[in-house]
């Protein structure tokens, strides 16, 4: 946890910036990752230097002797108008065709432009962001995620953010191992892909002390897509931050044509794809028609997931509720291919409120195994009703949370949840009643409702009451006309 007087820092900062002319959240946190990997690559330089003690022999160096001045350890203490010639004139024309260190990260700074405006503002951040440890992986990444919220917060752009705890529960209910290769093909700013990363660090402490392991984890566990190159900046930069020395971030449209190479590559597939309507049909990738014939992006995204996993991978990815029960033939062949061909684990409704305050949309979590020769059995389904925060517009956070209960109820799906009665919150249903109603997904389409019993009367105690209000009604209309003049 970052402390209050950083927050603090940060907000005074994030003022500034709005105050200097940029109120776009996005462009003031990719500003601010533009100065981290400026910063990290002086770090990687003195990493060389150390190195060449014994060397004899700076390899590769980022700077050359006479680029000294372009080192962030140099220009932090030039004063304020200095320091923004040089960073916008000199640091920034040498960041779009340094290369960096090789990584993904310089891939995505080749584009890099400088927009902060003033020197007095590129004073303030230079000096906020010197004054954290960098060598501290969970200060860096809280530092980052805080940053990130205020893209929520502002209210911009906010489809983007998934909720941080919605994400956790998805990666604890699909446990990542340390041999997982791990896939976003809609990431963003890379939530799902940190939060696995934690996941296999507290879960698997041993694997990133075992050299086989260690090399998978930093280089090619981790993989995120997205068309957006101000996403892949900061995607690249939460995953560098997080302690992720070289996840593979890149540039895809995911589907379109140019990613069919990427067939039964990943083991477990984490996402909450956008969703916008109808795509153009001449450039969906044709091997997703195969699977289902629609212009629909959630659809398609799940055909989609289904071709990049290998035989065996799992995918926990949130879908709109249409998807559940669309009555159109490609909805219906989609949850088809799910039930009959795949493994189907679960279904986890929503509340609607979990995306406010930029969407009401109703929406689940699909948890599915691909096998290509079926395997569905009993059905999972959760009826999540709180989540821990108000579901209005300020999601406030409140007392009730379900999702504790949640991941305790999925571990076990398979026993005691199987016994549960469908006017539970969580049952089981088997393959064969979900055949039966057509392969609709709904919860409501399931669960038993239970009414309470309510005791009857005679009938003939029914009519005398009824007769004696009669009685008082004559008599009080008796009473009312003697009372007339």
């Amino acid at each position: 946890m970052i402390t209050g007087e950083l927050k603090s820092k940060i907000d005074r900062v994030w003022n500034a910036f709005w105050s200097g002319g940029i109120s776009n959240p996005l462009e003031v946190i990719e500003q601010i990752t533009y100065l981290l990997f400026i910063r990290r690559l002086d770090d990687l330089q003195t990493l060389k230097e150390k190195k060449a003690k014994v060397t004899g022999v700076i390899e590769d160096p980022i700077f050359e002797p006479n680029q000294s001045r372009l080192r962030w350890s140099r220009f932090k203490n030039n004063d304020a108008a200095v320091m923004h010639e040089i960073v916008a004139g000199e640091v920034f024309p040498l960041l779009r065709t340094l290369g960096g260190d090789g990584s993904t990260y310089s891939d995505h700074m080749r584009d890099a432009r400088f927009t902060i405006p003033t020197p007095a503002l590129l004073s303030d951040v230079v000096d906020m962001l010197d004054s954290i440890p960098m060598e501290h992986r969970d200060t860096n990444g809280d530092l980052y995620e805080y940053l990130l919220s205020k893209i929520a917060s502002a209210g911009v752009n906010g489809q983007f953010r998934t909720p941080r705890h919605i994400i956790n529960l998805m990666v604890a209910m699909t446990a990542p191992q340390p041999d997982d290769e791990i896939c976003d093909p809609a990431c963003g700013t890379a939530g799902f892909l940190v939060s696995a990363s934690e996941y296999v660090r507290k879960a698997h402490p041993g694997a990133l002390t075992n050299d086989t392991h260690r090399k998978h984890f930093h280089h090619s566990m981790f993989h995120g897509y997205d068309f957006d190159s101000t996403m892949l900046r900061i995607g690249s930069m939460n995953m560098l931050l997080h302690g992720i020395e070289s996840p593979d971030i890149r540039y895809r449209d995911s589907l379109s044509q140019g990613a069919s190479a990427e067939t039964a590559k990943y083991t477990l597939i984490l996402a909450n794809p956008p969703f916008a309507g109808s795509i153009n049909a001449a450039a969906i990738a044709k091997d997703l028609q195969q699977t289902v014939k629609s212009k629909k992006s959630e659809l398609l995204f799940v055909a989609l997931f289904l071709k990049l996993l290998k035989p065996g991978g799992r995918a926990a990815v949130i879908v709109p509720d249409g998807v559940l029960f669309g009555a159109s033939k490609a909805h219906k062949d989609l949850r088809t291919e799910l039930v009959e061909k795949q493994k189907l684990d679960a279904v986890v409704k929503l509340p609607s409120g979990v995306f406010r305050p930029y969407a009401g949309v109703s929406t689940a979590i699909l948890f599915f195994t691909k096998t290509d020769s079926g395997g569905t059995d009993d059905v999972w389904f959760y009826d999540v009703r709180a989540d821990g925060f108000s579901l209005d517009d300020k999601r406030n956070p409140v007392e009730t949370d379900d999702l504790p209960d949640v991941l305790d109820r999925w571990n076990a799906r398979t026993t005691t949840e199987r016994d549960r009665a469908r006017t539970e919150q969580s049952f089981c249903v088997p393959k064969a009643d979900i055949e039966a109603q057509g392969y609709d997904l709904s919860l409501t389409r399931y669960r038993e409702i239970v009414h309470d019993e309510v005791e009857h009367r005679p009938p003939l105690q029914i009519i005398a009451d009824i007769e004696a209000l009669n009685e008082e009604i004559a008599k009080g209309l008796a009473e009312l006309k003697a009372m007339l003049p």
